[in-house]
């Protein structure tokens, strides 16, 4: 039953083409882990239920394809989005230094400026690591967004970034309640309690 879900999310997962962007997805909405992944085509998309501190939320999260040639499909799904996930593989340095471009697509697109954004460095099960840790966070830290390191094969990490994530959304009232309601003004009580509606990850403008 719905009538106990506080909200319904929109969340993106974005990165490079083989990043393991769908299997991060599979993970966490399926518990399973397939090998033999293909890439997606186009967008996939997900829906899930999560209680995070007693709330309840829906979270429709859409998969991106990576891939050069589909990139014009995806504009208008970045349009509404509360949070992203940004995946680069800790094995292959080129998706960590392309991260920027993906930050760029997503100033352009996005409607929301107080979007939450997770940074992910997925694969961390495999031996050859091309990016370290520290540069992962120290990244994470120049935009202002959240960082975990995980593992879509082994688990790790996983449950945990889609659930910091929408943890961060439901502490940024004005990412999730009403749009009717005006955006910029937030100073409502929670917004007061928790002492800025950022949360300290997003941007501040």
């Amino acid at each position: 039953m719905d009538e106990d879900v506080l909200t319904t999310l929109k969340l993106l997962i974005i990165g490079e083409s083989g990043v393991g962007k769908s299997s991060l997805l599979l993970r966490f909405t399926e518990d399973t882990f397939d090998p033999e992944q293909t890439a997606t085509i186009g967008v996939d998309f997900k829906v899930k239920t999560i209680a995070i501190d007693g709330n309840k939320a829906k979270l429709a999260i859409w998969d991106t394809a990576g891939q050069e040639r589909f990139r014009t499909l995806t504009p208008s799904y970045y349009r509404g989005a509360q949070g992203v996930i940004l995946v680069y593989d800790v094995t292959k340095r080129d998706t960590f230094t392309k991260l920027e471009n993906w930050l760029n697509e997503l100033e352009t697109y996005s409607t929301r400026n107080d979007m939450v954004k997770m940074l992910v460095g997925n694969k961390i099960d495999m031996d050859n690591r091309d990016v370290d840790r520290n540069e992962g966070l120290k990244f994470a830290r120049k935009h202002s967004m959240l960082f975990i390191e995980a593992s879509a094969k082994t688990k790790d990490g996983v449950q945990c970034a889609f659930e910091e994530l929408v943890e961060k959304i439901l502490q940024t009232p004005g990412l999730w309640q009403s749009d009717s309601q005006p955006q910029r003004v937030r100073l409502g009580e929670q917004d007061l309690q928790s002492g800025r509606a950022c949360g300290g990850y997003c941007s501040i403008p």
